[in-house]
């Protein structure tokens, strides 16, 4: 390689990396390629809380991951994003910052088709709630969201979550009503849809922000979902053989 041509590209290099730490982006939290350990594919489904945005990159993801790895389960998070950290051992997830329902929603053909998930792990609704988009309607964008996602995945195993508390009174004044609303949403799905109580795991002392969790806090979100997931053991084992063409 021509000796100039190299030093440029060293250079470039090293300003790409530069940039990264303006931007926040270290090499512990940068994007990483995909991966497929060949477990039961697990998608977390969401916003920038399953992202893990801010503070923590990998939110919960991090802590469940050790979970379940510690509780003999092998799982492949599946996802079209991909971050968090190192001790993090699968990156993948669909977890979209600032997104509301209705965008979940639209992607979901792709997502899922892409993906084929076994088990999705969904909280969604506090950007709905934070944005002021048509809070009233929120449980019902919700129930549609998972008819969809049932429709898409019948055999699959649906976990919804209540969403996370919130510092500022009027946002938390939604989350209260929201959250009311979610259990009778989930209890008409049937047998394949599951409530996860995750707002009555955090107060406001967990919030790094006044809305997303500290490291503190997401590792006793990871508590619950490792709970609810090991609650219904059907959706941490594959489906069987004769039935995979009808996920």
């Amino acid at each position: 390689m021509n000796r100039a041509f190299s030093r440029r590209t060293a250079l470039f290099g090293g300003v790409l990396a530069a940039a990264e730490v303006v931007l926040g982006r270290t090499a512990a939290v940068a994007k990483v390629p995909g991966e497929s350990n060949g477990g039961v594919r697990v998608m977390p489904l969401g916003d920038s809380i399953t992202d893990g945005y801010t503070p923590y990159p990998g939110g919960y993801r991090v802590e469940l991951w050790h979970r379940l790895a510690v509780g003999g389960y092998t799982v492949d998070f599946v996802g079209s994003q991909t971050n968090g950290p190192a001790e993090l051992g699968d990156h993948d997830h669909e977890g979209h910052p600032g997104w509301r329902i209705d965008q979940l929603d639209a992607n979901l053909d792709t997502w899922l088709g892409q993906s084929d998930p076994r088990t999705i792990m969904l909280l969604i609704g506090t950007n709905d709630l934070n944005q002021n988009y048509d809070v009233g309607n929120a449980p019902n964008r919700l129930s549609a969201l998972i008819d969809h996602i049932l429709a898409d995945k019948p055999r699959s195993e649906l976990f919804v979550a209540t969403v996370p508390p919130q510092q500022n009174g009027t946002q938390q004044g939604r989350v209260v009503t929201y959250n009311a609303a979610i259990p009778a949403v989930v209890a008409a799905k049937g047998p394949r849809v599951h409530l996860v109580k995750m707002y009555d795991a955090l107060t406001t002392a967990d919030l790094a922000d006044g809305i997303h969790p500290t490291q503190a806090g997401y590792g006793k979100m990871a508590a619950v979902w490792y709970d609810a997931l090991r609650s219904v053991p059907n959706c941490l084992t594959p489906l069987p053989a004769k039935a995979s063409a009808a996920r």
